[in-house]
């Protein structure tokens, strides 16, 4: 934080016409000062302190007002009478009335002179510094700098300059290098020069006045020059062109009458990115006009502000205000508040830190920032920012730029990939449109938060405004005409020139070229090319860009080759003859370096001073080679820690920095790195470590104590008065040791020491006072470095004794342990006691600017001081105390100074503990600040301990401890401990009896140290059988001894017990080989090591010992069954992929004649493939897993060492198991819901991988569970799980699902038979049932025919089967394809409609040939073929010629779905049932499928086929509904 004072030789003097009295009372007050500082220099002897030290200390402190005028004081009825007794006794005037007005004009008199004087005084003092400087010969200086303006016509501008030098200086005043002459042209120009300011004032300005201004200060010993420029703009439709509309911000003119004093200034703030601020400056006016208020302008880095959305400015209600709601790393920097008074103007400036927000990923690093937009043109800009700092984060590795339309939240990113410098060409914009442009840094842990978005940026050709002409006319009138009036008509335009690359980077190369004239009105726009240098092979290089700028950026040019370009202007006439090739352009050098020098070397020697109590001065050396310099970035870090963090986030430019918000005390180290467009440099070497502390001798009030506060009156006797005071605010960087107190007549001017040797407390008692007479006070502190400036003289204070019976006011009241939510007041007795002993005290609380006091205490408290918790964190309070006695309620104290309930940053509590290495108990606070002449001061019951036996406090850097000596219950209590010359560094703890116990416990471990043990006396089974009792110790030395104690014995190492430790990993143990019966008992482990000793103890007795001995046992046998074959892993089954369930087993110690085998229920089973024990593993495959397959499976594994048997029982939960096991494969590889259409009904069909009745299958219609029945029945295969709705209905719609549980989850599958698939389905099943019972009642030959007859001539042959059908079947014989009639050679007949015989008598050869029989009714029939061979008497028996049966007709084979028959027969059906209109089959019309259900070897089917209803049309081909998805193959 800077605040401006202006020196108090650069004050305006004011002349001052005093009257007798006072030129009297300045005579007075002179006298009075010289015995001042007579006294001065008594005082200040035991100081070591020079009188003219201090003489020159107290000059400057005259430069700030010291004394206030003290208030009117009120009187009341009775002080008016007691000042009438007072007076009367000497002025024999009888009126009250008198006498009061008479005393009341003293006063002001008595102030006015006082003031008068120290006028005098200061000014007196002023003209002697004045003196002294001028005798100082030097050279003319600007102290305030001309400033520019620009203002509109007919206003008129003041520039004003300081100057100072020895001797002093002769300004001139300079227009353009002319001198100004006010003779030459009386009343427009007006030089001034006032108490060393120069000013040139100009009135009613115009256009003409725009000019480079300049002060020439000049003297004997050199010349100073300060310029300013002035730019006077006339209002748009005044005369003057505004084309572009760009009216740059006018500073406005404000002459202030007012008197403005600056009261609480803002302080170093800090804020995070998106976070909000505000800084507030209060003020007094005066006069105060509400309509009127003060000229504020606010500055950033020496740059006017303007209100807006970013910065929000308010003055008024005696407060100036700047808002900054959306705050970024633009946002840091020094603000300045300045103020325009009546002499001139009042300034403020501190520093704002603006953090970095989270990142959006861990380590990614900081947002960049200013980012602006530069070389603006139509559809081309370049854009610049600045790098942000990186401390613990990876090196970024490049950046993204981003564009957005004015109006547009959407962004579009600019570069592909990431640009390694801070700054980037865009190009593509669309003329006339606006952008906003923003960056995010890259590196290896992500992207940054983007940047804030620059200002609003318009696309427009920037030679349109160079091509425009004012041309004035008789010096009033102005004519705007264009470059395009002056070329005539131009067609083609010209060539470009001045080709060449403005930017040369390793990422990119800009071409710059100058647009052609004449140009023509057409729109122009460039085709650039480039080559190799010196080849002339040109090549286009904007192929899909139309160019309409006069810049380009090339990308993917090769490093280390040299490029020529050229450019082409084109227009809607044609295209200009190339531009002259510019010169050749390199991205790299030859030696591989980029052509820019790069990143700045490394600043020089970093060195950091103390400044305050919470900040540091660090300054460096700028590095050798600047490289066009942004600024430095400045880290910290805290001695004896690793991670650094940043003291600034936005670059800084100058080479010094105050580094704020350090902890007070702490050690911190420095350094520093220089930013440019290429990054960050190397970082400087660290400064040296320095505390954070206040530096001596910084301003007076750092040297000497400022002056005390708050004097009260305690009490009275009429001789003499007890007085107290509060502390100085500051104790200038030293303790204080001594008050002086002076006093005065309440009707004098002189004041009258009242001590002469030092007062250490705040209190004194002041005696040889005359009763009645009004006494006022003033007192001074003293330090190491002298006496302070005195305290303002208190109210006049009337000498008299006290006589009420109630006791008088509490005082010096503090505070200690503020924190947000409570905070202790603390007080001390009154002095005057009244008429019996204080008994009580009531505490009363308001907040600040209030009057409402709440009583903290319902009753009166003994103590003196109380925990307060009624506050609400952040607000600020005032305390008042009142004495309580058996008389009453005493007068209330002094309120005490406003307390706001915040804790300070980093506080700490006091902890208690215990000394490792001593066992003493302490209770101990690291302090979050400290200075040096801070002291530690501990409380009990905050009462000063003091130097007591009990207790022994020490102090280390920012840590105190109290130690106690013997601690017992007599030190219970509350604790506290403050930090003197802090902001309030304070804690306590209570120490309770159950706390201080188990320190005590503590305590006494580590004076009598124990052996820790990590694990106590435990046994441990080994594989053998074998025991091994063990514990382990914490930490053994190799020093350390043991022993074991069994039963009271000690038991050493010996037949069957073993004894050892291991140093390293502190395990001692003992290993029984045989353990039995005997070994029953109490087992002890004794251990020394030096000084600690333990012992632990382990009881193996009744149902403990047991166990152990059992399991001993049983390893015992274990190891002997290892010895031979044995199961390494016994029997235990998986479930394969197929669902092949496998019993399984490890073996080891086999041979290849170990035999394995396998039993079930001591059946023995020999498996498809014989076991392989050598593999180590053998297995028993069980596939299609059923009920069946339980039982107890046995393996059997031996050879000549021995035998081992494992057992597997699949029963109970075990079978459950492998069921569930099965159900998750099969509900895993569940296909969904099939439709199938049968002939009974509709069938839903899901595919598995296995499907056994055991599995948990839920079958659900509508969410409810189906059973089967004969009208849903539930089935399935190996290979799936079926449903099947017999004879289905409309009530049968819905959802269908099938729930498979394996006991952890449910697969489910799921088929809606509802709406179209419904009515498909239902059609099929229709077709499906007419088609089988078509089938079933058809005509076919049941049996009785051979395939081929072989017959001797001359014999009978007798062709008779057996044939069915319902209705009965027309016969029909045929030979060689033509029906057979009957006659005597050939007989037909067909009886009872069963049989069919065909008889041909005495058979010749001619009958030999091909026969038939065609059975058919009206739902089909069968053609069945005989061959007939008749062979002659003698002849060979020729080899016969077997004739094929054919079907009807060609039969489509339906998918598999097996269907349970019905075991119920069902009745064949009567002619009256078939309906008369139904036509037959035929082949060629009907094809028959295979039906699921058996074919009925009878005449009578067993398949249950209902009737067709009349209409239902002949069967059609099967159709196969299917579930959405496909079903799996």
């Amino acid at each position: 934080m800077a605040s401006k004072v202006t020196p108090w030789y650069k004050k305006k003097r004011v002349s001052q016409v005093k009257t007798d009295y006072a030129c009297h009372h300045i005579h007075c007050v002179l006298r009075t000062r010289q015995q001042t500082a007579a006294r001065f220099g008594r005082k200040s002897s035991s100081t070591s302190t020079s009188v003219s030290k201090v003489q020159a200390q107290a000059t400057e402190a005259m430069a700030e007002q010291t004394y206030t005028i003290p208030v009117f004081r009120q009187r009341t009825v009775e002080e008016g009478t007691e000042e009438y007794q007072r007076v009367s006794t000497n002025v024999e005037k009888g009126l009250t009335v008198i006498q009061d007005e008479l005393y009341r004009m003293r006063l002001a008199t008595k102030a006015t002179m006082d003031s008068l004087a120290i006028q005098r005084e200061v000014k007196d003092m002023m003209y002697r510094r004045r003196d002294t400087l001028e005798e100082i010969p030097r050279m003319p200086d600007f102290m305030v700098a001309l400033r520019p303006h620009t203002v509109w016509e007919k206003t008129p501008v003041k520039l004003y300059c300081t100057v100072e030098g020895t001797p002093r200086p002769v300004v001139k005043w300079y227009k353009g290098g002319v001198a100004v002459d006010p003779l030459n042209a009386p009343g427009r120009y007006k030089i001034e020069n006032k108490y060393g300011v120069h000013g040139l004032i100009i009135s009613r300005c115009v256009v003409s006045d725009t000019a480079e201004y300049s002060a020439v200060a000049t003297n004997a010993h050199g010349v100073a020059t300060s310029k300013a420029t002035v730019t006077v703009k006339r209002p748009a439709g005044s005369g003057e062109s505004c084309l572009l509309g760009l009216v740059p911000h006018l500073t406005e003119i404000h002459s202030s009458k007012l008197e403005v004093s600056l009261l609480d200034r803002f302080s170093v703030s800090f804020g995070v990115e998106g976070g909000s601020i505000g800084l507030v400056c209060t003020m007094v006016v005066v006069p105060d006009l509400p309509n009127l208020p003060p000229l504020a302008q606010w500055y950033r880095d020496d740059k006017l502000l303007t209100p807006g959305k970013l910065a929000e400015m308010s003055v008024g209600g005696g407060a100036a205000r700047l808002t900054l709601p959306h705050l970024a790393k633009d946002d840091e920097g020094l603000y300045t508040l300045r103020i325009f008074t009546k002499d001139g103007t009042a300034e403020h400036s501190a520093y704002l830190f603006v953090s970095d927000a989270a990142p959006s990923a861990a380590g990614a690093p900081g947002a960049p920032m200013s980012v602006k937009a530069y070389d603006v043109n139509a559809d081309y800009v370049l854009v610049a920012w600045k790098p942000p700092n990186t401390v613990n984060e990876a090196a970024i590795t490049g950046y993204f730029v981003d564009r957005c339309e004015a109006g547009s939240d959407t962004w579009v990113q600019c570069n592909d990939a990431p640009v390694k410098v801070c700054k980037y060409p865009v190009h593509g914009l669309k003329e006339g449109r606006s952008y906003h442009f923003r960056v995010r840094a890259v590196n290896s842990a992500g992207v940054s938060r983007a940047s804030r978005k620059s200002d609003k940026v318009t696309a427009l050709d920037a030679a349109e405004s160079e091509r425009l002409q004012v041309i004035k006319i008789e010096g009033k009138y102005d004519i705007v005409i264009k470059d395009d009036d002056l070329e005539g008509y131009v067609t083609i335009p010209g060539e470009p020139v001045d080709v060449h690359a403005s930017e040369v980077l390793k990422s990119y190369v800009v071409l710059s070229w100058k647009p052609p004239s004449p140009r023509g009105r057409a729109p122009l726009w460039y085709v650039v090319e480039k080559c190799l240098a010196g080849t002339g092979a040109w090549q286009r290089i904007n192929t899909a860009v139309k160019l309409h700028s006069p810049r380009y950026p090339v990308f993917d040019l090769q490093d280390g080759l040299k490029y020529q370009f050229r450019v082409y202007s084109v227009n809607s006439y044609g295209s200009s003859e190339a531009s002259e090739p510019s010169e050749p352009v390199q991205k790299v050098e030859e030696d591989g370096t980029e052509l820019p020098v790069g990143v700045p070397s490394a600043p020089g020697q970093v060195v950091a001073t103390r400044n305050t109590k919470s900040s540091v001065f660090v300054q460096w050396q700028p590095p050798k080679n600047l490289k066009n310099l942004m600024g430095y970035y400045i880290d910290g870090r805290v001695v004896g820690t690793k991670d650094w963090f940043p003291c600034n986030h936005k670059p800084f430019k100058h080479s010094r920095f105050v580094v704020h918000g350090l902890i007070p005390g702490e050690s911190y180290t420095f350094r520093v790195q220089a930013v440019n467009v290429f990054g960050l440099s190397e970082e400087s070497q660290e400064s040296s470590p320095i505390a954070v502390q206040p530096a001596l001798g910084k301003g007076v009030e750092y040297a000497t104590p400022s002056a005390p506060f708050g004097i009260t009156l305690l009490s009275c006797d009429g001789s003499s008065m007890t007085l107290a005071w509060k502390r100085p605010e500051h104790c200038g960087g030293s303790r204080i040791t001594a008050y002086y107190i002076d006093k005065r007549n309440a009707d004098t001017l002189t004041w009258q020491e009242v001590n002469l040797t030092a007062v250490a407390e705040r209190i004194c008692t002041v005696d040889n006072l005359t009763e009645g007479i009004f006494y006022e006070f003033k007192i001074q502190a003293a330090n190491m470095a002298g006496v302070g400036v005195p305290s303002a003289p208190s109210a006049p204070i009337k000498c008299e004794a006290w006589t009420t019976e109630e006791p008088g006011p509490a005082y010096d009241l503090s505070f200690s342990e503020v924190r947000g939510q409570s905070l202790v007041l603390l007080w001390k007795a009154p002095v005057y006691t009244g008429t019996s002993a204080v008994t009580g005290y009531l505490v009363d609380m308001a907040k600040k600017g209030s009057s409402e006091f709440v009583t903290l205490t319902q009753e009166a408290v003994s103590q003196r001081f109380l925990q307060v918790t009624s506050v609400e964190e952040g607000e600020t309070y005032v305390f008042r105390v009142r004495a309580v006695s058996a008389k009453g309620v005493g007068r209330p104290s002094r309120l005490s100074e406003p307390v706001c309930a915040k804790a300070l940053p980093g506080t700490q509590e006091i902890v208690p503990g215990v000394d490792e290495v001593t066992g003493d108990v302490f209770l101990s606070l690291e302090a979050c600040e400290i200075s040096e002449t801070s002291t530690f001061v501990w409380s009990k019951n905050y009462k000063a301990i003091g130097d007591c036996p009990r207790v022994a406090a020490t102090a280390k850097g920012r840590t105190s401890r109290l130690t106690f000596t013997n601690p017992d219950k007599g030190d219970l209590g509350r604790y506290s401990v403050v930090v003197t010359d802090t902001d309030g560094v304070s804690a306590s703890h209570t120490l309770t009896e159950d706390a201080l116990n188990t320190m005590l416990e503590l305590s006494y471990a580590i004076r009598h140290p124990v052996v820790p043990l990590k694990h106590g006396l435990s046994y441990e089974i080994l594989p053998k059988g074998h025991v091994r009792f063990w514990a382990q110790a914490v930490k053994l030395s190799p020093s350390a001894s043991y022993r074991f104690i069994v039963n009271d014995k000690e038991v050493k190492t010996g037949e069957g017990v073993k004894i050892s430790h291991d140093v390293a990993s502190g395990v001692i143990q003992m290993t029984v080989d045989t353990f039995t019966r005997s070994n029953e008992g109490t087992y002890t482990v004794q251990i020394t090591d030096g000084k600690a000793k333990t012992q632990s103890s382990l009881v193996l007795v009744g149902d403990v010992f047991k166990v152990a001995l059992k399991e001993a046992e049983f390893q015992r046998k274990e190891h002997i069954r290892k010895q031979g074959p044995h199961f390494s892993e016994y029997l235990y089954f998986t479930v394969t992929e197929d669902c092949t369930v496998l019993l399984a087993c490890k073996v080891a110690n086999v041979k290849k004649d170990t035999s394995f085998r396998w039993y079930k229920e001591d059946d023995e089973i020999v498996p498809d493939t014989p076991p392989n024990v050598v593999s180590g593993a053998c297995a028993l495959p069980i596939p299609l897993f059923s009920r069946k397959d339980q039982g107890v499976f046995k393996a059997v594994l031996s050879d000549d060492r021995g035998k081992d048997t494992s057992l597997f029982d699949i029963s109970g939960k075990v079978f459950d198991d492998i069921i569930n096991a099965l159900a998750q494969n099969a509900g895993a590889s569940a296909s969904e819901l099939v439709l199938q259409c049968t002939p009974e009904g509709i069938r839903l069909q899901c595919y598995m991988n296995y499907y056994t009745e055991e599995m948990k299958t839920v079958w659900k219609h509508k969410g409810s569970k189906i059973a089967s029945s004969e009208k849903m029945r539930i089935g399935g295969t190996a290979e799936m799980a079926w449903m099947q709705i017999c004879d289905p209905s409309d009530k049968e719609k819905g959802n269908y699902s099938i729930e498979i549980s394996d006991g952890v989850q449910t697969h489910t599958r799921a088929f809606d038979l509802s709406g179209q698939a419904y009515t498909d389905a239902y059609e099929e099943y229709l077709r499906l049932k007419a088609a089988a019972f078509a089938e079933k009642n058809r005509g076919r030959v049941v049996g009785g025919l051979p395939d081929v007859v072989t017959i001797m001539e001359d014999k009978s042959l007798s062709l008779t089967c057996t044939v069915w059908g319902e209705p009965t079947p027309e016969v029909s014989w045929f030979k060689n394809e033509q029906e057979v009639a009957c006659n005597e050679h050939t007989r037909v007949t067909f009886e009872g409609g069963k049989f069919a015989s065909l008889v041909i008598n005495t058979v010749t050869p001619d009958d030999s040939g091909k026969y038939s029989i065609n059975v058919r009714n009206k739902y089909g029939g069968e053609f069945v073929e005989i061959t007939v061979s008749v062979y002659r008497h003698g002849e060979k028996l020729p080899e016969p010629k077997l004739g094929q049966p054919k079907s009807a007709a060609a039969t489509p084979v339906p998918p598999k779905s097996p269907a349970t028959p019905s075991k119920t027969p069902t009745p064949t059906p009567s002619k009256s049932q078939t309906p008369a209109s139904m036509r037959s089959p035929t082949p060629a019309s009907t094809p028959v499928p295979k039906s699921p259900t058996p074919t009925p070897k009878s005449p009578t089917p067993k398949s249950p086929t209902p009737t067709l209803s009349r209409g239902v049309k002949s069967p059609t081909p099967p159709r196969f509904m299917k579930s959405p998805t496909p079903p799996r193959k």
